[in-house]
C-alpha cells in the first residue's frame, strides 16, 4: 500500500481523524480512570470500531482505485446480505436472492469501466426486469408484489445508491486544482459520519423537540439544526483541501450531505420498526450492523454524486 498515492491532502485529512481518534481513546481512559462506577463499555466499543473502520477504509484508497472500487462491492454486499436476513421472504424467494447479488459485482464492473450509462441504468432497468421475471418463473403468486418491492428496493439503496461512492473514484480529476476520485470520497464518507456524530451530540445535548417519534425517538430538531450547521462548517473548511468546490458551492453541499444523511437514517430506521429489530446486525461492535453504519450513506452517496457531477463534471 502506497498513503502517497492519496495526495497530500488526503493523507492530512486521514492523520487528522486518526489525531481525534487519539484524543477519544485517551478521554475515554481518563473517563474509567475518574468514574470507575460508570459503565463506558459501549463508548470503547464504538470507539475501537472506528479505529478498526478508519483502518480499513485508508486502506482501500492506498491500494488504488480497483481495489477501492472492490471494497466498496463488498460493503454493498455485506449490506445486501444484511438487509436480505431481515426482510420476511418466502421459501421460493431464494431462488431469485443469487440473481439479486448477481447485480453486485456487475454494477461495480461498470463503474471499473467508467459506463455512466450503464451504470445508472442496470439496476433501475435490468435489475428490475431480471428479478421479476425470475419471480415469475417460481410460480408464487401470493405476495409476488411485496417480493418485487423489497427485492429491487434492497439491491437500489444497497447495490445501485452505495456505488454512487465508487464512482467517485473514476471521475476525472479537476486540473489545476484538488478534486481527484479518492479525495471526493474523503469528503462524503468523512462529512456523512460527522453529520451522524454530530446530530447524536447535539440531539443528546440540547434536543427537546422530537421530529419523528414514532419512526427514531431520539431524533430533535435541535439535533437536526445542530448536525447540518456543524457538518456545513466543515464542508465549506475541507472543500479547499478536497474538492474543486468553491465556497457557495461547499456550503450547499454541506447543507444537502446534511439532511441526506438525516433522512437515509431514518428511512433504514422506519425499516428496522417494520420488521421489530432495534438493531440490523452485531458484526460492527458498538454500532450495530453494516445498515446502522451505511444508512446515511445510501442517501448521501447519490445526491452528492449528482450535485458536483452536475456543476464540475
Amino acid at each position: 500500500m502506497n498513503l502517497l498515492h492519496l495526495g497530500r491532502e488526503v493523507i492530512w485529512v486521514l492523520a487528522g481523524i486518526a489525531v481525534l481518534l487519539v484524543v477519544a481513546t485517551l478521554v475515554t481512559g481518563l473517563l474509567k480512570r475518574r468514574r470507575p462506577e460508570t459503565d463506558y463499555r459501549e463508548l470503547s466499543q464504538r470507539i475501537h470500531a472506528w479505529w478498526v473502520m478508519v483502518a480499513i477504509f485508508a486502506a482501500a484508497l492506498g491500494l488504488g482505485p480497483r481495489w477501492s472500487i472492490g471494497f466498496f462491492a463488498f460493503v454493498s454486499f455485506l449490506a445486501l446480505k444484511e438487509y436480505l436476513s431481515l426482510i420476511p421472504t418466502r421459501r421460493s424467494d431464494r431462488r431469485v436472492l443469487f440473481w439479486a447479488y448477481l447485480t453486485i459485482p456487475v454494477q461495480y464492473w461498470w463503474i471499473s469501466r467508467g459506463d455512466f450509462a450503464m451504470f445508472t441504468l442496470f439496476i433501475p432497468v435490468w435489475g428490475l426486469f431480471i428479478v421479476s421475471t425470475r419471480l415469475v418463473l417460481v410460480q408464487e403468486t401470493r405476495d409476488f408484489l411485496r417480493a418485487v418491492g423489497t427485492l429491487q428496493w434492497g439491491m437500489m439503496t444497497m447495490v445501485f445508491a452505495l456505488s454512487h461512492v465508487a464512482y467517485l473514484l473514476v471521475l476525472p480529476a479537476q486540473s489545476g486544482g484538488p478534486g481527484d476520485g479518492a479525495s471526493l470520497v474523503v469528503y462524503l464518507v468523512l462529512l456523512t459520519e460527522l453529520n451522524d456524530v454530530a446530530q447524536y451530540v447535539w440531539g443528546k445535548s440540547l434536543g427537546k423537540r422530537k421530529i419523528v417519534p414514532q419512526v427514531s425517538p431520539g431524533k430533535t430538531f435541535e439535533g437536526l439544526l445542530g448536525g447540518i450547521a456543524t457538518t456545513t462548517v466543515v464542508a465549506m473548511l475541507l472543500a479547499p483541501l478536497l474538492t474543486p468546490l468553491d465556497r457557495w458551492d461547499a456550503f450547499a453541499a454541506g447543507l444537502l450531505i446534511g439532511m441526506g444523511g438525516f433522512l437515509g437514517d431514518i428511512t433504514i430506521s422506519s425499516v428496522k420498526r417494520d420488521i421489530g429489530v432495534k438493531d440490523s446486525g452485531t458484526m460492527i461492535a458498538g454500532h450495530g450492523g453494516v445498515l446502522d453504519r451505511v444508512n446515511s450513506l445510501m442517501a448521501t452517496a447519490p445526491l452528492f454524486f449528482h450535485f458536483i457531477r452536475f456543476f464540475y463534471y
